[in-house]
């Protein structure tokens, strides 16, 4: 009877641990939505607006790189963001976008520009071109808000400041701000929505950026270069 005994006190602890650890493996499991079930339901979305360049933008004569935007955490996830109450602040469930949406914005700033043709070069911080000017972007709001209506509407506010490289002064500052409604409550109208925001507040920062840093260059002189006043 003795060797029942003994084996019954070795295995049982052994055997507690491993409940406890499996039990622990499923409930984080669980939290995460690491089931093959939830990764077959979850959807990807890739906004990806084109934005037309404006004819009465100027043609710069100056070059330009983009700095890494920033945003907090929360706003700056693979995860879509939704505000249903003006303090509550949730994700849509089984859905996330292909890009954070710092990237986002950059990549359409940047292809606005290139294909605009008003500008003679510009790219990211680290590019290796020799640029006049950089813009820096605060990414403060990309959320599908509700704002006490029926329907959400895709909302994106940005900081942009156009920085002069040789004395870092800040040749302007503004603030963008986009808010459209969603066709319905149903997640890919609301991205519907989102890219339709992305576009206008692209738009309008790609022409605030031309706009600004030409205007400052009629006042600046540039080393060996006559000022144009």
């Amino acid at each position: 009877m003795s060797l029942p005994s003994t084996f019954a006190v070795r295995t049982l602890p052994r055997l507690a641990l491993a409940l406890a650890l499996a039990s622990t493996l499923a409930a984080c499991g669980s939290l995460l939505g690491a089931g093959g079930g939830d990764r077959d339901r979850s959807t990807i979305y890739a906004p990806d607006p084109r934005v037309e360049a404006d004819p009465a933008w100027p043609r710069a004569d100056w070059q330009l790189t983009l700095s890494p935007p920033t945003a907090a955490r929360m706003i700056d996830s693979f995860r879509i963001a939704v505000r249903p109450t003006p303090s509550e602040l949730q994700v849509y469930r089984g859905a996330s976008w292909s890009k954070t949406p710092t990237d986002m914005l950059q990549d359409t700033v940047l292809r606005t520009l290139e294909d605009s043709g008003h500008i003679p070069a510009v790219a990211r911080q680290g590019a290796g071109i020799t640029a006049d000017y950089k813009l820096v972007i605060d990414l403060r709001r990309f959320e599908a808000d509700y704002n006490g209506n029926a329907l959400p509407a895709a909302t994106i506010e940005a900081n942009a400041k156009l920085i002069h490289n040789i004395d870092q002064t800040v040749v302007g500052s503004r603030t963008f701000l986009a808010a459209e409604p969603a066709a319905s409550t149903e997640v890919a109208q609301v991205v519907d929505a989102f890219s339709v925001a992305l576009q206008n507040v692209s738009g309008e920062m790609v022409g605030w950026i031309l706009e600004s840093g030409t205007a400052h260059e009629l006042t600046h002189e540039r080393p060996g270069v006559p000022s144009q006043r």
